[in-house]
């Protein structure tokens, strides 16, 4: 009997495993998760997949439910005899806890990297992991999506001249440069320095950005103050606009607020975490990343590459 691929989603991302499953050409797998009256929860599959290639769609953003959700499914899945599990984790959660920057503090995603190895996945594929250096937290194979598939096209739409692209801290430089020098344009460099998590004290531009458009690139938004701050800088050192491209829109606090107060034309961000349309407004596009991952999963099934989706996409040529 051949193994076929089997796709499931857990409860908070059943909206991006819907566009997953569609774009690879199948139906949602049948899953339901039974919810007790103290809040705790059991995955079950409600069709088998003894034998199958089963990929699970998950994204680990707060609160930790969607975590442990995951490791559930992962751990159902393994139990089932399904014959190889693969975690798509479009945002990993707890990964900006990727070394000891102070003491006595917990490398959250290692221990993550740790919980879903130990579960029973056989493979990860995740995109734009906020330190690529994760990936080595694994003992499994990781496919590292790289988001750029997705912006360059969107930003060649735009058809804008003097075009500069701006790195909002100097952990985003290497993720800016490959995207400056695709489009052979140079970058700057937004140096910040914080008095506490969430909070810039300071920032100060590495460059000179008088008279062009700018384009910012991160991997996270989460309250939206680096990137305002940064819009409101860039805008009175002589930038003509300021864009914001982030993959995964965590929006918290007072993220809307401050976007929606902010100098940025627009802030563009991929579908990896659902977001508030209502709060949103104009200002916030969000793209899919259902194209791209289905291939990916496509690729991994069949064995083939992926590496012709990390820099820019062949999906539409």
């Amino acid at each position: 009997m051949q193994s076929s691929v089997k796709i499931f989603a857990g409860r908070n991302s059943t909206y991006l495993g819907e566009k997953i499953a569609g774009a690879f050409g199948k139906k949602l797998g049948k899953l339901t998760i039974n919810q007790f009256s103290d809040g705790e929860f059991q995955p079950v599959f409600n069709e088998s997949i003894r034998g199958d290639y089963v990929f699970l769609v998950q994204s680990t953003f707060a609160p930790a439910d969607n975590l442990l959700e995951l490791l559930m499914m992962i751990d159902a899945a393994r139990r089932a005899s399904a014959g190889y599990i693969t975690a798509v984790i479009p945002y990993y959660g707890y990964a900006r806890q990727d070394r000891k920057d102070k003491p006595r503090v917990s490398i959250a995603s290692k221990l993550v990297a740790n919980l879903l190895a130990k579960s029973g996945a056989n493979r990860i594929i995740t995109m734009d992991l906020h330190a690529p250096q994760i990936q080595g937290f694994f003992d499994i194979p990781v496919d590292h999506m790289d988001s750029s598939a997705i912006f360059i096209p969107y930003i060649e739409n735009l058809n804008m001249e003097n075009l500069i692209f701006a790195a909002p801290d100097v952990g985003s430089t290497n993720r800016v440069r490959e995207v400056a020098k695709y489009f052979e344009v140079d970058m700057v460099i937004c140096d910040k320095q914080r008095k506490r998590a969430n909070e810039v004290a300071a920032m100060t531009v590495i460059g000179d950005v008088t008279g062009k458009h700018v384009v910012l690139i991160d991997d996270i938004c989460d309250t939206a103050g680096t990137l305002s701050k940064a819009a409101t800088i860039l805008k009175e050192k002589g930038a003509l606009s300021v864009r914001a491209f982030c993959t995964h829109p965590v929006l918290s606090g007072k993220a809307y607020e401050n976007i929606a107060n902010s100098e940025l034309e627009e802030l563009v961000v991929c579908d990896t975490i659902p977001i508030d349309k209502e709060k949103a407004g104009d200002k916030i596009k969000q793209l899919s990343t259902a194209d791209l991952f289905a291939v990916a999963i496509r690729n991994a099934f069949e064995n083939k590459s992926i590496s012709s989706l990390f820099i820019h996409s062949n999906l539409n040529k």
